[in-house]
Parts: C-alpha cells; sequence; structure tokens
C-alpha cells in the first residue's frame, strides 16, 4: 500500500468519527447478518475502525472466536479503543495476501471494504480460500461505481478542480472494482457458489459540515491535498456547501451503492 492510501496520523480517528456512521455503518450491519450463526471461527480482513468487528462480535457464540486484522495498526489502534475488550476477540495486524491463518481453519472470512487496497487482490482471494474449511463462506463488500454514491462523486470532482494540474485521484481507488470483478476474482480462486449483490443504502450525517470535514480530512485524500497545497480549509467549505444543497444539511443523507460477494470454499 504506498504511503498517499495509508490511514495514518489523525485520519483513522477522523475517518471513523465522521465517515463511519454514514458510509460505513448500514453496510457492516448488513455484512454482518450475512454471516451464519452457526459460523464459529471467524476472520475478519481490513477491520479498520471495527465498525463490522461490534455487530460480529454481538452475534458470535459463546464459545466463538473472532481475529480481526488490518494491514494498518492506526486503525487496529482506534478500533480496539471503540471496540474493546471480549474474550473471544483477537486483534493482529496482518496482511490479506499473507494470512497469519492455518490451512482450513476458518468458518467464515468477512472484509468490509478493504479489497480495492490490496495490490494483489487475486492472491488475497487465494488467501482467503485457503484459510477456509471446506463449505466456510466468505462474505466481502466493494463499493459501486462513483456515479451510484453520488456524495464521494462530488467530493472527487472537487478535489480535482482544486488542483487540476495535478488531480488528487485517490477517490478512483475505493470505487475501483466492479461486481463482475468479484466473480471473476471469486472464480479464479475456484470458490463455489458465487454470488454477488447491489445494495443500495442511504447514509446519514449529523450535518453537511460533520461529512465534510470527514471526507477532506479523514481519509488519505487528505495527504494527495497536503502534498499538492491545497486550501483545505477552503475545499472543505465549498464541499459542505455543495453537500447542503445537494443532500441536505442537517441531517445530510446520501445515496450508497457497494456489491456484496458471497461465495463459498
Amino acid at each position: 500500500m504506498s504511503n498517499d492510501t495509508r490511514f495514518v496520523g489523525p485520519i483513522p480517528e477522523l475517518y471513523d468519527r465522521h465517515l463511519g456512521p454514514c458510509l460505513f455503518e448500514p453496510y457492516a450491519r448488513d455484512l454482518a447478518m450475512r454471516v451464519p450463526h452457526a459460523a464459529r471461527r471467524i476472520l475478519e480482513i481490513a477491520a479498520g475502525t471495527g465498525r463490522v468487528t461490534r455487530h460480529l462480535l454481538s452475534n458470535l457464540v459463546a464459545d466463538g472466536e473472532l481475529l480481526a486484522t488490518d494491514l494498518n495498526e492506526p486503525m487496529l489502534a482506534v478500533a480496539q479503543k471503540h471496540v474493546g475488550t471480549d474474550p473471544r476477540l483477537t486483534w493482529k495486524t496482518a496482511d490479506a495476501q499473507a494470512l497469519p491463518v492455518a490451512d482450513d481453519s476458518i468458518d467464515a472470512v468477512v472484509c468490509q471494504f478493504g479489497l480495492m487496497f490490496v495490490p494483489d487482490q487475486a492472491l488475497a482471494m487465494r488467501e482467503i480460500k485457503r484459510v477456509l474449511v471446506p463449505g466456510g463462506i466468505l462474505l466481502l463488500s466493494v463499493w459501486d461505481d462513483l456515479a451510484n454514491n453520488p456524495a464521494s462523486k462530488l467530493l472527487h470532482e472537487l478535489a480535482f478542480k482544486a488542483s487540476p494540474d495535478d488531480p488528487p485521484v485517490f477517490m478512483k481507488v475505493p470505487f475501483a472494482l466492479t461486481g463482475h470483478d468479484l466473480e471473476r476474482l471469486a472464480t479464479e480462486a475456484r470458490f463455489l457458489g458465487i454470488r454477488v449483490d447491489t445494495v443500495k443504502q442511504t447514509g446519514e450525517a449529523e450535518s453537511a459540515a460533520h461529512l465534510a470535514h470527514g471526507f477532506v480530512r479523514g481519509n488519505p485524500l487528505w495527504n494527495q491535498l497536503v502534498d499538492r497545497g491545497v486550501d483545505a480549509a477552503g475545499l472543505e467549505a465549498e464541499v459542505a456547501s455543495a453537500l447542503a444543497h445537494s443532500f441536505g444539511d442537517k441531517p445530510c443523507r446520501t445515496p450508497l451503492s457497494a456489491h456484496v460477494l458471497t461465495a463459498f470454499a
């Protein structure tokens, strides 16, 4: 993962506080609900700040085991602070391309909005297949196209406008995979029962300004803005105004769309 796509410094906390409730919480609830109740050993990849982790724990059987991993230690630090301790839960810094888990040892693998950042996505899918027990389930989500996530599209366009000669292009990364890509990757990794659902949600932020603060400062786009000397305060104000105009101010509600892969080992 390159430096300008890393979640470091103040980004993880701002990401969780300002983007988490609006963009990630609706899908965290949905993804956790798809995990079979019989799954006792669960591996979460790209756990981030623990949005999905909390829901997985609340649904996990009493003698279950949840290993929550992420490549970025600062994200896991925020997750541990917010999720708290549970004897069934283990945190571990880990690369999705080299999972620190034995073959055929996991009942369910869950990954929300993480695969897009993995350099070798095919390798990550093979690793997931390796660690799952026969018949184990993979539940994995990626964002739909920017066109179907209009608040994020607005941010991308305004950031581009702020530095047209050297545009910050981070926002293309989270929206780079399609449903067809998921089907292909799962097929190549020899998963079975492959299904991709396009899931629509409505994200709600307490205000347009609250969401704009997270958009500008709470994701790795911030690193690219700093590198280019963009007037961050001015961009944030412009994003807040545009969000309020398009999606309302208090609260700010925006359409969301993501693809959810279900596949079996």
